[in-house]
């Protein structure tokens, strides 16, 4: 694991004075916690555009860009929303089980581990804010050397396509768009744990649903999503500028890895 970076650091990596992260326990702190948590309960998510600093993020892409371009693991592939062929209560040619077509390129952890995204990672004031949004008593890093940390990129022609996500929230930060497109689109509670709503997920996939929502978010934005019951999905990128995002991942309990069989199918490769 990599040395922690001092907060002195981290005020040119993140904008601190704007959103105090550093600060545990201040007003300041308490009233962007208050906030964030307010946004998650009406929206789903929520966004702190502008946290990464803009030589931060020219450093992140100097250093992850020729990683990407040499060693990234491509994945491409067809599947529904829920990512599962059987899907209990729905007959398997059911509009909801439509499948649709994701790819994208993926440099992991191992591949960058000296990088501004890492850094950001790892700071132990960072976990603690997520924490106290999530109402969680800690947030953990992940353990696996693979998927603790993602980079991936969509270039001219792919997407993210429609789907569910299995994690209870998703942690990302942008940091470059793509010439045109990319941009995030959601349908917030589209189901709950108790109603599939597969009527519902079909009129999302067949563009019926007039409460499907659209964002551009910026470069250097964080943006922490609900998306267990939220259909989402980032549309095609076009242009010869690709989108890069880093997925972060926490979870509440200490040392959670990917299984072998895990690793290989998102990274073709296991540790």
């Amino acid at each position: 694991m990599n040395v922690v970076h001092p907060v002195s650091a981290m005020h040119d990596i993140l904008d601190l004075h704007r959103y105090p992260l550093d600060k545990p326990g201040s007003a300041a702190w308490g009233d962007l916690v208050s906030r964030c948590q307010s946004d998650l309960a009406a929206d789903g998510m929520f966004n702190l555009e502008g946290l990464v600093r803009p030589a931060a993020l020219a450093r992140a892409m100097d250093e992850i860009r020729p990683v990407m371009e040499t060693l990234s693991f491509t994945h491409r592939r067809r599947h529904n929303v829920y990512f599962r062929a059987d899907v209990p209560g729905v007959d398997r040619d059911h509009p909801a089980l439509a499948e649709v077509e994701t790819a994208n390129h993926t440099v992991c952890y191992d591949q960058i581990p000296q990088s501004v995204p890492v850094w950001i990672y790892e700071w132990p004031q960072f976990a603690v804010f997520l924490a106290a949004v999530m109402k969680k008593t800690a947030l953990f890093p992940m353990r696996d050397p693979l998927a603790r940390l993602n980079v991936m990129s969509y270039r001219d022609g792919e997407a993210l396509n429609w789907h569910f996500d299995r994690a209870e929230f998703t942690t990302t930060l942008l940091l470059q768009n793509p010439t045109r497109g990319g941009a995030f689109q959601f349908r917030p509670e589209l189901r709950s744990d108790v109603d599939p709503n597969f009527e519902g997920v079909a009129r999302v996939l067949s563009g019926d649903d007039p409460d499907v929502r659209t964002l551009s978010p910026q470069p250097g934005t964080l943006n922490v999503f609900k998306g267990k019951n939220t259909l989402h999905r980032v549309t095609p990128c076009e242009g010869p500028d690709d989108r890069y995002i880093a997925v972060l991942s926490y979870f509440d309990r200490p040392g959670v890895c990917f299984s072998r069989e895990e690793q290989i199918g998102f990274y073709g490769r296991a540790i």
